[in-house]
């Protein structure tokens, strides 16, 4: 039986490498703008993108030797931090496909694996769609 994606104002889709450059902490940005402002947003990883909320990555990144006390939240901590503030507007999915083929099998517990075959199901529930990223 097919998963119901609930109905969404967004949905942003985050392909690709995450880091290569700052179109990610930029989508992380306007989800949480969007969020603040009441709408409901979700959000599908795919590629490497899927190795963002790996529990792995812990809280804070590696420190920056420009900035040595200053902490830096990773990824996978934004995210939660998120899904926690906003557990009712916000839904994380990621492509079961490419995280699995990744190894990035240890996820955030609000994290939602779907096949590739999902997306359309996610696309169709999103009023707006963006996409970030290389496909």
């Amino acid at each position: 039986m097919a998963r119901r994606i609930p109905p969404t104002d967004v949905l942003i889709t985050l392909m690709g490498s995450p880091n290569e450059d700052d179109r990610t902490t930029t989508a992380l940005r306007l989800a949480q703008a969007l969020l603040e402002r009441g709408a409901s947003v979700q959000i599908w990883t795919c590629g490497n993108a899927t190795l963002l909320t790996q529990r792995g990555l812990t809280d804070d990144k590696p420190r920056n030797l420009a900035s040595w006390n200053s902490a830096y939240p990773t990824t996978a901590a934004l995210a939660q931090r998120m899904l926690k503030a906003f557990p009712d507007q916000l839904y994380w999915y990621g492509c079961r496909f490419c995280s699995d083929d990744r190894g990035a099998v240890d996820h955030l517990p609000e994290v939602v694996m779907r096949p590739p075959a999902g997306y359309a199901a996610n696309v169709a529930a999103a009023t707006r769609n963006l996409m970030v990223g290389v496909i």
